[in-house]
């Protein structure tokens, strides 16, 4: 039964509409103070004044609150009707800017509207699962359980049509170059050298290496082969130099446009700290989750995996080694051998956003580095469990999902700074990497060199060894008997020192290339080809290197202390396995490289500047030179060059440029 106190302070709407003061949030002394107002004849002292006054303040204050109080409780009633009112508002104001945005000029509103596509395709389909999936999965049981029950010979059947596509397709494409084989040889090898070095040969599943390899070649092709696939990674690539070149304004304010311009410090590293504040508020926002999640669901799917080692490798796409760990860090503790040999190959054999946008800065390509870590994910899962399948019971084997913890940043704001904040480790650690092996590379070399004049061996550095000892696996990987001694090398560099200083050199070749440089320059190679280019960006993508092991086993440890021996007993099988995946993902650049068609030198040169060279400059004056015929002192062009007036003028110009015997004339 309520106090008869509490019933006399009870507050009401009609109270508060009249303007009456609530007596609940008066003070015993206050009433006290009032009290004591009607007695004394001439108002009470200076305190009961002065308490007077507030009561009458707090009156106030309570009627002018009226109004926000009253729109506050309305909102909070119509919160839903809201919230659907501004999100129309907003969708019916963005479908006119879309519009008019595609009137004015559609093809520089074609990447907009495609973005747009996506993500309403997504949110019709989320929609589509939460009120009627249940109904359609009820409707297409019967079909499921036919299915089901068909699956042993369908899914045969599936293999052998799509090994006769494959077979089929090969025949075709390697008639016009007969130097994919090599690649594709070397493919089989690789996967043959592993099958060898598993663990539990008995116990391989077929499934996940046979839908592992597959997703594998179809991303591959779709990337570097079909139209649709090449301009699209072609405009991402660009998109994210583009993105990336916004690092400039924060570095030049910071270091001075000096320091930007002429030191590789100030140039290439700011890249990371901008890269991984923008992963940070990605991750913030959900949409690195979300994408995780997505490319998780497609390989648990097709492979059979389960989701933790799944979850773990499709987040190494976008994050570094010891970053998707932490996606599944609640589940490590009871994770089998062969899901954590899965989630250490996943991270040697991939490379991490932030670093991506410094190898993009030194001038690789940014398509084929996208590609290269996008094929590594399911190639990485299908060959853990090649090397190392599951013997034990599994205890997420059931599970559909895993969940994902978000970020603990209360706004977008701290999101960044957080994400600004650790990558200076990354950032310090790269820096340190890079002074410390490129010295202990000088003093290899050194060493070598002097051991080496002691029996008259000359120029014997790490490098040659590389080159002798790695060339027959950079020629299985599609790289020409010239090139591959280059290749090698800088695979070498790789495994034994890091992927940073590979790619570093790798740009330097690249930009001889491409400023038109004579190919040998006193029996030293300058460049390699576009071809050997692009099988040694894939090779290079990934963190497979004797420096790696640290950092895995240090942030496996620090999450989980307890299993380190058991981390300790499979990091040199994960190592194997992650610089197998990057060499199997090259084998596939080589077998799907399409050479670059030689443009019409005739009309290059019409319009062509000589002051400077380049590589379409060096492959028009190579096949000049080859079309020139010196006889008895007369001078004479075949081919196209045939006939051309200005054909000794040009011949005159590249000869300024560069040696050749038909310069003699």
């Amino acid at each position: 039964m309520a106090h008869p106190e509490m019933e006399e302070n009870q507050i009401s709407l009609d109270s508060l509409e009249k303007g009456i003061d609530n007596p609940a949030f008066e003070s015993p002394g206050e009433e006290g103070l009032h009290e004591e107002n009607h007695d004394g004849p001439c108002g009470g002292s200076k305190e009961e004044r002065q308490g007077e006054g507030k009561g009458r303040v707090s009156s106030y204050c309570r009627k002018a609150l009226q109004p926000a109080s009253k729109a506050k409780r309305f909102c909070k009633a119509h919160a839903k009707t809201l919230r659907m009112v501004a999100l129309g508002i907003f969708g019916v104001a963005y479908l006119c800017y879309l519009i008019a945005a595609c009137w004015l000029n559609f093809q520089r509103a074609l990447a907009l509207l495609i973005i747009t596509a996506v993500v309403v395709f997504f949110m019709l389909w989320s929609l589509f699962k939460k009120y009627c999936g249940a109904k359609v999965l009820q409707l297409l049981g019967p079909v499921q359980k036919c299915f089901q029950k068909s699956w042993r010979w369908l899914k045969w059947l599936l293999i052998v049509v799509l090994l006769g596509g494959l077979v089929t397709w090969l025949a075709l494409d390697t008639a016009r170059n007969p130097e994919q084989l090599i690649s594709l040889a070397g493919f089989c090898f690789i996967i043959l050298f592993l099958f060898v070095f598993s663990k539990h040969h008995s116990a391989v599943s077929w499934r996940a290496v046979f839908w592992g390899i597959t997703l594998e070649f179809l991303i591959g092709l779709f990337i570097l082969r079909t139209t649709p696939g090449i301009q699209a990674f072609r405009w991402l690539g660009d998109q994210i130099q583009i993105f990336l070149g916004y690092t400039k304004a924060g570095s030049v304010f910071v270091f001075g446009n000096t320091l930007v311009e002429e030191v590789f410090a100030f140039q290439s590293l700011p890249i990371i700290v901008f890269f991984s504040c923008v992963m940070s508020i990605l991750y913030y926002l959900g949409a690195m989750q979300w994408l995780i999640l997505k490319i998780s669901w497609l390989l648990q799917f097709s492979m059979g995996t389960t989701p933790t080692e799944t979850l773990s490798v499709a987040g190494n796409i976008f994050v570094g080694q010891t970053e998707a760990p932490l996606l599944i860090r609640p589940y490590l503790a009871d994770m089998t051998y062969s899901e954590i040999h899965a989630v250490m190959t996943g991270g040697f054999s991939t490379i991490a956003g932030s670093v991506m946008g410094a190898y993009i800065s030194f001038g690789i390509d940014a398509a084929s580095l996208i590609a290269a870590s996008v094929m590594a994910a399911p190639c990485a899962l299908a060959m853990s469990k090649l090397v190392y399948p599951e013997v034990e019971e599994s205890k997420f084997k059931g599970k559909e999902s895993v969940h994902i913890a978000s970020g603990e940043e209360q706004n977008v704001l701290e999101a960044a700074s957080s994400g600004a904040a650790a990558s200076v480790g990354l950032v310090a650690n790269i820096a340190a990497n890079l002074i410390a092996f490129l010295a202990v590379l000088e003093f290899i070399n050194s060493a070598l060199l002097w051991f080496g004049e002691m029996v008259n061996i000359k120029d014997l550095s790490f490098q040659m060894i590389c080159s002798y000892v790695l060339m027959p696996v950079a020629f299985l990987m599609g790289a020409d008997w010239a090139d591959s001694p280059v290749v090698a090398e800088l695979l070498g560099i790789k495994i034994f020192l890091n992927e940073f200083v590979a790619y570093q050199q790798l740009a330097t070749y690249k930009k001889n290339r491409l400023d038109g440089l004579e190919e040998w320059n006193g029996g030293q190679k300058q460049w390699i080809s576009e071809r050997a280019e692009t099988i040694t960006t894939f090779a290079l993508c990934g963190f497979a290197n004797i420096s790696s092991i640290g950092i895995m086993l240090g942030g496996l440890t620090s999450l989980v202390p307890h299993r380190k021996s058991d981390f300790a007993s499979i990091v040199l099988r994960a190592l194997l396995t992650g610089i197998c995946v990057s060499m199997l993902n090259s084998c596939l650049a080589g077998l799907m490289y399409v050479p670059t068609e030689v443009s019409d030198c005739v009309t290059f040169f019409g319009t062509a500047n000589f002051t400077s060279t380049s590589y379409p400059i060096y492959t028009c004056c190579k096949q000049l030179f080859a079309s020139t015929v010196l006889e008895n002192g007369t001078l004479s062009f075949t081919g196209v060059w045939d006939g051309q007036a200005e054909s000794k003028l040009w011949l005159m110009q590249c000869c300024g440029h560069y040696n050749h015997t038909s310069c003699t004339w």
